[in-house]
Order: structure tokens, then sequence, then C-alpha cells
């Protein structure tokens, strides 16, 4: 028994001696358990509304303002026409319009019914349902509220009129295609690129490839690129089945989806070539590799709203590459922007990359000195 308690002992002793080990260990159950508790959430809150009122009645007023007070909108813009809220769209400044017609109020209250259009950004299908719902609920609410102890006609409703922009059928698809491709091509790119540079450097033979006659960088630079062309080649592939094979469509410019690919791209291949920098081991690298599927998954925007999160773990959201990239992929694909509508995207990549490769290069050479 003393002979089995020592080698428990020395067990433990292995185990806390390693940071990474105990990070995986203590430190990740705890991350995970806070992040499906707290912050990981199907409720769709702080939707961003704008209203587009032709008739400017009291009755809209107050509609608006049961919207404005309710917990799961934010009250935006109001806008003149339907094509000033079509361009709020596309900036990415609003998730939903309502549309109050001329003679709102004169036709509920003569007529006995009238309806209301729900402009809704169907990109995001269980997003967009989900809207349509919380808008119903509050129309409901309202109309009880307007007819407390009176008895309240059938034929006396607000009917909401929904029109799905972009995904008029809520397909799925529309949804998951753009982040599929930012999971896979980050798995790809840093993955790989972090396990083949480690490998070179665990077996000692980083070192004798330096000694060459090429400058360091070129040697790196050198090993990234099959992995970028087989990243291009994935795209192409993806691209194909999502368009013949499951109708997912190239609404915007494909030449503008690619070179932001081509710039995602980089920007996973700078964090291998950093991962590859902070470990010595391929079985490291991998982990740690596998464990941006993490943040990737669920800090960008793939699986879950990021508006119902909190303002700090949002914030923490926007140094995740792939947020940017499924941000970008569903506006060019979905959407179809024009290419300025994508540029804050390709700026924030950009400068991931350029900073990615500074202290990627810079703690390469320090650690083979």
């Amino acid at each position: 028994m003393k002979q089995f308690l020592t080698f428990v002992r020395k067990e433990f002793f292995h185990i806390f001696r390693d940071s990474r080990t105990m990070l995986i260990l203590l430190v990740m159950p705890v991350v995970l358990t806070l992040l499906f508790g707290y912050a990981v959430t199907t409720e769709v809150k702080d939707s961003r509304v704008a209203v587009v009122d032709f008739s400017k009645d009291e009755l809209t007023r107050r509609i608006t303002d049961r919207l404005a007070t309710h917990s799961y909108f934010t009250l935006c813009a109001a806008y003149e026409n339907v094509s000033a809220a079509e361009k709020a769209f596309l900036r990415g400044e609003i998730d939903m319009v309502i549309v109050f017609p001329t003679g709102f109020a004169a036709d509920f209250h003569h007529g006995g019914n009238t309806s209301v259009q729900l402009l809704i950004d169907g990109s995001e299908p269980n997003q967009a349902s989900v809207r349509t719902g919380y808008t119903e609920k509050v129309m409901a609410s309202f109309m009880q509220e307007l007819h407390s102890g009176k008895p309240m006609s059938t034929s006396m409703q607000i009917i909401p009129e929904v029109r799905m922009l972009y995904n008029p059928q809520l397909k799925s698809e529309y949804n998951f295609v753009p982040g599929v491709i930012g999971l896979i091509l980050m798995l790809i790119c840093a993955l790989m690129s972090s396990v083949s540079i480690v490998k070179e450097k665990e077996t000692g033979t980083m070192e004798i490839l330096l000694a060459s006659p090429l400058p360091p960088i070129i040697i790196i630079l050198a090993k990234l690129v099959p992995y970028f062309v087989i990243a291009c080649t994935n795209i192409a592939t993806i691209l194909m089945l999502s368009y013949f094979l499951m109708g997912v469509p190239m609404a915007g410019s494909l030449f503008c989806f690619l070179g932001i690919s081509l710039v995602y791209i980089l920007a996973c291949l700078s964090l291998g070539l950093l991962i590859s920098t902070l470990v010595s081991t391929q079985l490291a690298a991998m982990l740690l590799s596998l464990l941006l599927i993490v943040p990737s998954l669920y800090f960008s925007g793939l699986a879950f709203p990021l508006e119902s999160m909190p303002t700090a773990l949002q914030n923490i959201s926007s140094i995740v590459p792939a947020r940017w990239y499924v941000s970008a992929a569903r506006k060019l694909m979905i959407q179809g922007v024009e290419a300025r509508h994508v540029i804050r995207e390709l700026g924030v990549l950009t400068l991931m990359t350029f900073m990615l490769i500074t202290i990627s290069l810079s703690l390469f050479k320090k650690r083979l000195e």
C-alpha cells in the first residue's frame, strides 16, 4: 500500500509541475461551466428595432413605446421610408423593422382590425423566428391591455405580416455554411501549421533548416504555403457544395468574399505560428489548437447570438478572428452587401494578421537562439 501511495504522489507531482495540464484540468471546466450556464443562451436579447411610421397616431406611438420598454428589444431609430430601413439592414445597424401603414389607428377603430408589417433579417433563421414570436407576444399583450375590463371581439386584431429578408424560406443552411467555413479554416490552418512547425522543432530538424542560406522567415513561410493552398482548395470545395447541393446563394461579390477569406486564412496561419512558439511538443500544439474551436464556435455568432451575451464577453469576442469572418461571410453570401459594408471586418482581420505575424516571428527567433 505504501508503494502504491508513493506512485500516486509521484503522478500528482508530474501533473502539478505541468502548468498547461493544470490549465486544462482545473481552469477549463470552470470556464466551460460559466460559459454554458451564464453566457451561452438561446434567448435573443437586445434586438435592434427600427420603426417606419406612416400613420403617426396615438396608437402607433403606444405600440412603439411598448416595444421600446420590452426587455428583449432596443429601439434604435425611426425612418421615413422602407428604403432607408433596408439600407440600415445592409449596414448591420438593425435586426428588425416595424412598418405602420397609413391610417393604422383609423382602420383599427373603424374596421376592427389592422395589419402591421415586420421586416426581419432572416440570415440567421433561429433568431429571426424568435424575434417574430417576441413581437407577436408584445402585440397580443398590448391588445389585452387595450381591452382590459371589456369583452374583446375576435375581429379586433393587429395582424403582423412578416417578411423575412435575405432568407424568405428560413433555411438553416444560410446560417451555418458561413460559420462552418470559418471553423474548418481555423481547424486546418491553425492546427496543421502549428503541429508541422513543432514537429520540426521536436525532432531537432528546425535548427538544421535555419542553418541553410535562406533567411529564417522564408523557411517559415515556405512551411505555411502548402496549408494556405489546401485551405484555398477547401474554400472552393465548400462553396461548390453549398451552392450546387444545398442551394446557399452567393448574393454578393464572389471576388470580395474570396479576398476576405484569404485574409482570414492568413490570420489563422499566423495563429498557428504563434501556437508553435508557445509549445514544444506536437501533442501540446494539437491540444491548444483544438481549444481554439470553443471560442470560434461560441464567440463567432454561429451558434448563439452575441447580443444576448454579457458586455464583457461581447468585448472578448472582438479578439476572435472567426467572429469577424463569419459576420463578413454572412453579409456577402446571404445579404449580398457591397464591399464597403465589410470594410470594418476586413480591417480588423488584416490588423490581427499583422499583429500575430509580428509577435510570432519575434518569439520564434527568441526560442531558437
